[in-house]
């Protein structure tokens, strides 16, 4: 028997349902086969090899307690951390982060993000580059959708749009990014544990499996009647590519992080893959795994790290739980695609949804501050180590150069591939959309 397993909410209707590929019992209309894969075969799908690592920092980070300290401010505001420097003349970070000082001439800082509406937690803006309440009817795809609806798989067996997020408490804090108007069809693949394993056929053959496949051919009146509602549109694409998953190695040997030396294993770390209140796992296999995945053929991968909504002992939090897990994944993320000669093609950002309050509670922690924020940008071949933008002394306000989330969103569309400018996709009426809002990819980026 293989099963798979992952929650996800249908996009229009908030159905939340189990999601489950079986091989051994096909159920009625195919509602056991995945939501979990994205599948339109579109021409020309293997034009472009460049990809997208996307970290969502569960809960929104404090970024002046990590890449834009105030030494000069008042010590209610400048907490705990203290600067380093880092191998660039004039860029320094927090000394929690000491591995990422060793690489930022590969990093770009970004120092004023702004963009979220309200200060509400929710992974909404860091997939889409948009704000929430702006959204039309099914909601804006994330960029993994876009890109899986735009170029389609890279390779035979591997979707382009993968999402390492398990869920949360908190369902924003868990979503991989939603697939919106697009539909389930461009959902991300979220494979999970164990899960893994079951992505190979095993002793059933593939003759059989394409046997057993034919039976959902029984069920199109039941399924045409569903799509009415539009909850299942795509599903004989989604069958497609759960056949060529099922006849094809390469992804379930891309999950499979044992096959890599003990040296590369020990340098990414362990983490703890156990969630973090209602927030991710702080998993550094996650990050090995992100690799491994674009390496196989992925075009979009999406990952939650950690809870970071320090309303109480920020810097405690900071030093004992979260920074020194993430320093030593995100650096050992870039060092390693740097190494393998794949910097250029494989585009990495980290941020949350908003910044942290200037002042420090009366519980020692920030509180949300959608004013502005901050980020990081690695690969990609941008022209890194530099910093983007600058907020005031007390680091609440943006003092230069805004960079709003769409920015960098068209930053990451063109470097797959995708003129943000002119490609559209369509939504629910067939009204072409902008893969973005009216924003340009930064030109400090080159």
């Amino acid at each position: 028997m293989l099963s798979l397993n992952s929650d996800r909410i249908l996009p229009q209707h908030g159905v939340s349902r189990r999601d489950f590929l079986r091989v051994g019992s096909l159920a009625l209309g195919g509602l056991t086969l995945p939501q979990l894969l994205r599948a339109e075969a579109a021409a020309g799908v293997r034009q472009s090899r460049k990809s997208v690592i996307m970290i969502y920092m569960v809960g929104a980070p404090p970024h002046q307690d990590m890449y834009d300290l105030k030494l000069d401010a008042p010590s209610e505001i400048r907490g705990e951390c203290q600067p380093i420097a880092t191998n660039v003349p004039g860029i320094q970070i927090s000394h929690l982060m000491p591995q990422m000082a060793k690489i930022m001439d590969k990093c770009v800082p970004l120092r004023s993000v702004y963009g979220s509406p309200s200060g509400a937690h929710d992974s909404y803006i860091c997939y889409t580059g948009r704000p929430k309440p702006t959204e039309p009817r099914g909601g804006w795809p994330s960029m993994g959708s876009i890109v899986s609806r735009v170029q389609g798989p890279a390779e035979p067996g591997v979707p382009a749009f993968i999402g390492l997020a398990p869920d949360a408490g908190h369902p924003p804090y868990g979503s991989p990014g939603l697939p919106g108007f697009l539909g389930v069809a461009h959902a991300a693949f979220r494979p999970s544990g164990p899960a893994s394993k079951d992505m190979v056929l095993g002793d059933i053959g593939a003759d059989r499996l394409r046997q057993r496949s034919q039976l959902l051919d029984g069920f199109d009146r039941f399924r045409r009647q569903a799509e009415e509602t539009q909850a299942f549109a795509g599903l004989d694409e989604i069958n497609q590519q759960a056949l060529d998953i099922l006849t094809s190695s390469r992804l379930a040997q891309a999950l499979n992080v044992a096959d890599e030396s003990e040296a590369t294993r020990t340098r990414y770390g362990q983490g703890n893959p156990g969630r973090y209140g209602d927030g991710a796992p702080r998993n550094l296999e996650h990050f090995l795994m992100a690799r491994r995945l674009v390496e196989a053929g992925a075009r979009v991968v999406t990952l939650n790290f950690g809870r970071w909504d320090f309303h109480s002992n920020n810097f405690t939090e900071l030093r004992d739980t979260h920074l020194p897990w993430f320093d030593q994944g995100l650096s050992a993320l870039i060092e390693d695609l740097h190494e393998r000669g794949l910097a250029d093609d494989v585009a990495v950002v980290a941020w949350g949804e908003f910044g942290r309050t200037p002042r420090i509670n009366a519980n020692a922690g920030r509180d949300h501050w959608p004013q502005v924020g901050g980020g990081l940008l690695a690969g990609g071949g941008f022209r890194t180590g530099q910093v983007i933008g600058a907020t005031d002394r007390l680091g609440g306000e943006i003092a230069d150069r805004p960079v709003h989330f769409g920015e960098v969103h068209a930053s990451l569309y063109r470097h797959l591939g995708i003129n943000p400018a002119t490609t559209t996709v369509p939504d629910l009426s067939g009204r072409p959309r902008y893969v973005v809002d009216d924003y340009q990819p930064l030109p400090e980026l080159g």
